[in-house]
């Protein structure tokens, strides 16, 4: 496809971009309005012993400065059409769509099952774009700053919070799993450690990644992990694993190149 036939969809895949990462943004303040409970409300009956500690969710704040940081690198005409924009297409408006689409029906309709489908679609736009980034060979230090670190940092976080989505989702639907608690849920964690692991490899050391997984582990270690020892072992064998990958992974010249300059 030529420029010229590329630069109308280029504008609007721009501004809706624009348009969905405000509506992620903004979508949390509709019980100010009278809309729904907040999601810190809804969730309270379905926490389970992986949901992490309240603190770790301001982990959004720079998330979301993230993706706007993004949109206006994308908006401008210079990066609109450039290569890493262009292949990242859609998967980022459909990735912050996702959010708030999330978000509003959860303060809406609670953490039932149709929530997992809502966040697995995210994740999964958002680990295409982690795909796109490994078979990438080069960056320019605006698109590590503007494009890698932002989106991999999102797509890290949402690794994790569709594993506890999925754990409430469970819980809201009063589906109990055989053997104590404690235990499933630390092997949930090791599990969860074990694809992490997998999709730095994949990623080819993806470093922003893996971190907001990290925060997530360590979150759920100083919540459940005091009063458990399973998950409190599970969180820091799951972690080491991580960190473990992610070493041996950036050992590469190269690969420290393509992310790191």
């Amino acid at each position: 496809m030529n420029q010229t036939a590329s630069a109308p969809d280029s504008r609007v895949r721009a501004i809706a971009a624009l348009v969905f990462a405000l509506a992620q943004i903004l979508a949390p303040l509709l019980p100010m309005i009278g809309i729904g409970n907040p999601v810190g409300e809804q969730s309270a009956d379905t926490q389970t012993l992986i949901t992490p500690a309240g603190w770790a969710f301001a982990i959004w704040g720079p998330l979301y400065f993230g993706t706007l940081v993004y949109v206006v690198y994308q908006l401008l005409p210079r990066h609109r059409d450039s290569e890493l924009v262009r292949r990242i297409g859609w998967h980022f408006a459909f990735a912050v769509l996702g959010n708030a689409l999330w978000v509003t029906y959860t303060q809406l309709w609670s953490l039932g099952f149709p929530s997992v489908l809502i966040i697995v679609f995210t994740l999964v736009n958002l680990l295409s774009i982690l795909r796109i980034f490994a078979t990438t060979p080069s960056f320019t230090l605006g698109e590590r700053l503007a494009v890698v670190l932002p989106l991999s940092a999102l797509a890290g976080w949402l690794t994790a919070a569709t594993i506890v989505n999925i754990a409430a989702a469970l819980n809201f639907h009063d589906v109990v799993l055989p053997g104590p608690a404690p235990v499933i849920s630390a092997a949930i964690l090791l599990v969860g450690g074990a694809i992490v692991a997998a999709a730095v490899v994949g990623t080819g050391g993806n470093p922003w990644y893996p971190l907001p997984f990290l925060w997530a582990l360590w979150a759920i270690h100083q919540k459940a992990g005091q009063v458990h020892s399973e998950i409190a072992t599970a969180t820091i064998v799951a972690g080491l694993v991580v960190v473990a990958t992610l070493i041996v992974m950036l050992a590469s010249a190269e690969r420290r190149r393509r992310y790191l300059g």
